[in-house]
């Protein structure tokens, strides 16, 4: 098929890859514009637009695609299809409309769950066992489209957002890559009513851990915000990131630190933290971390 890409992080280029690997022609790439980066804040383009470059593609990137000029673009490469993957731009009903089988999305949830910006941090940090990946024709709604296929994965006791968001990435692109190739045989499911849910976009006010809510709450909290933004507490003065973390059994003072292997207390119960990452440091498991930050037993988070 003649496809347009639409995608920007480094979620959408397994994507990429799969629709160049399974001998799809990619008509053109859309993605966000360069931003500046890095401590010279030079612009660098994102990663769907630098891996477009190293296959050869042509590279668009509008800041915004509500202009006719825009829509008129678009709508002469002639596409059979739109494939959008985390894109970050609305599409107006124009481009919606312009290829043969309008454009899907890839979703990282079970529609009609976590519709929005930031589904896996949030099925994380709302406890979901399971998650998935969905096809979903889109139209005007937000995340409201049909859905041509869906696939589900469970979500591990100790999985982070970047562990998840990699999973979830290869399942899209795999489900994509089935999507196309039978694509007359499918029958659109509309989303149901009941169970929809927002998936907000990720407020940093809420990368603080409070030691006061249960320990279930703390590490799905921990384990939801890992990478970005972070979780974060204070630890001798310092601000330090949380990246992982276990439930384990344990009692005190919220915030306490109950052995040397910090283990800390909760409103309810305990978390051990596996993996954190001070200042102006790179991340590291405990271990390493205690050998150069050692926290003693009794010291309050």
């Amino acid at each position: 098929m003649r496809i347009v890409f639409m995608g920007t992080p480094e979620f959408s280029v397994p994507v990429l890859d799969a629709l160049v690997d399974a001998g799809h022609e990619i008509a053109a790439v859309y993605c966000q514009p360069p931003r500046p980066a890095g401590r010279g804040k030079k612009d660098r383009p994102t990663p769907v637009h630098a891996r477009a470059i190293e296959l050869g593609l042509d590279v668009r990137h509008p800041v915004s695609l509500k202009g006719a000029e825009q829509q008129a673009e678009f709508a002469d490469l002639r596409a059979d299809v739109a494939v959008v993957v985390a894109y970050g731009l609305i599409l107006p009903q124009a481009v919606l409309d312009a290829p043969i089988h309008g454009c899907l999305n890839i979703h990282a949830s079970l529609l009609p769950r976590w519709r929005g910006a930031a589904p896996i941090h949030r099925a994380i940090m709302a406890g979901d066992s399971q998650t998935g990946v969905c096809i979903m024709k889109m139209e005007a709604g937000l995340d409201t489209g049909p859905v041509l296929l869906r696939e589900a994965t469970e979500i591990g006791p100790e999985e982070t957002t970047a562990q998840l968001h990699d999973r979830l990435s290869e399942m899209g692109a795999d489900l994509i890559v089935r999507a196309l190739d039978g694509l007359s045989d499918l029958t659109p499911e509309v989303q149901p009513d009941a169970g929809v849910t927002y998936a907000h976009k990720i407020d940093k006010a809420e990368a603080r851990i409070d030691w006061q809510r249960s320990a279930v709450e703390v590490d799905r909290t921990i384990r939801g915000l890992s990478p970005f933004p972070g979780a974060w507490c204070e630890i001798e003065g310092q601000r330090v990131k949380l990246l992982a973390s276990r439930v384990v059994d344990g009692a005190g003072v919220a915030g306490i630190v109950l052995d040397d292997a910090l283990r800390v207390a909760c409103g309810e119960g305990a978390v051990e933290l596996l993996r954190l990452q001070r200042a102006g440091k790179g991340a590291q498991e405990r271990e390493i971390f205690l050998r150069g930050f050692p926290v003693a037993r009794g010291t309050q988070l």
